[in-house]
């Protein structure tokens, strides 16, 4: 796809481009938000380097393509939002720091929610001196495609249960959502099916045993995790991740201790329901 402002080098067939020839710190032309609109929508997560962004810059950059979201956790320690700017979370991991919050297993940022964010912008300023703290994602476009057809034909029309106390129960301070979602769901601007079930919100299919249930998502967890789905970004100092958080699952890697990793996110507000495939 030829693009107007930006120069977008795809880092996996299946998910993840390299975006240059841009400066996220300035102010973005009509032309340049559409392309990264476009390459979003192409790649899933945008990946970019040598971006000094403040708050101000970070939040702007977010509301180009919707309303902020203010998200419900946070432990007022390694992870808390910033008093003069609340949709931005400072995300701060050091020797203090027993884990990365749940982060390090695969997941869609708040599913449980009825209408979940529609992306994330993470931009990390510190890494360790030796590497470590990556974040992988996968493309649930490229699960579902991988998927036998006898299995598409039994999740067809399936919900799950979505329940915010498997990530959110010690730190919330506001109400937990349990949400039925479709299984297969259709992304509401490519059209495309995808999987959307992860393990740390999911907790029941509706309408089957539990055992069936467990060994069906415990399947389905098995297969979105397969590398064909996946890319690695390896942070530097100053990097950006923009990911549509509708279509993809990601994690991040507790590999550094103990060395600091910090940064600051957003979450832009979706604006569909999860829509059945």
């Amino acid at each position: 796809m030829a693009y107007k402002t930006i120069s977008v080098t795809p880092a996996t067939p299946n998910i993840g481009a390299y975006i240059e020839n841009i400066d996220l710190t300035q102010e973005l032309s009509p032309d340049t938000v559409e392309d990264l609109r476009e390459a979003l929508m192409q790649h899933l997560v945008l990946f970019f380097r040598n971006q000094e962004l403040t708050h101000a810059t970070q939040q702007a950059l977010g509301e180009h393509f919707g309303k902020l979201h203010v998200s419900v956790g946070g432990d007022g320690t390694n992870s808390k939002q910033l008093d003069d700017y609340p949709a931005v979370r400072a995300l701060h991991f050091n020797e203090n720091s027993t884990s990365v919050s749940g982060n390090e297993i695969w997941h869609t940022d708040q599913s449980c929610m009825e209408t979940p964010p529609m992306g994330t912008i993470l931009y990390i300023h510190t890494v360790p001196p030796a590497g470590g703290g990556d974040t992988m994602f996968a493309s649930m476009y490229a699960a579902y495609d991988a998927l036998s057809d006898a299995m598409k034909r039994y999740l067809e029309g399936m919900t799950a249960l979505h329940d915010g106390a498997g990530a959110f129960a010690r730190t919330a301070n506001n109400n937990l959502p349990v949400t039925e979602q479709p299984i297969v769901a259709k992304h509401p601007v490519t059209g495309k099916k995808l999987l959307f079930v992860n393990p740390i919100f999911v907790t029941q299919i509706c309408g089957v045993s539990k055992d069936e249930s467990d060994a069906v998502l415990n399947y389905l967890y098995r297969h979105c995790e397969h590398p064909n789905f996946q890319v690695r970004f390896r942070w530097e100092p100053h990097s950006v991740a923009f990911w549509d958080n509708r279509c993809t699952h990601h994690r991040a890697l507790w590999d550094y201790y103990p060395h600091t990793r910090s940064g600051y996110r957003i979450q832009i507000e979706g604006t569909d329901r999860v829509i059945p495939a």
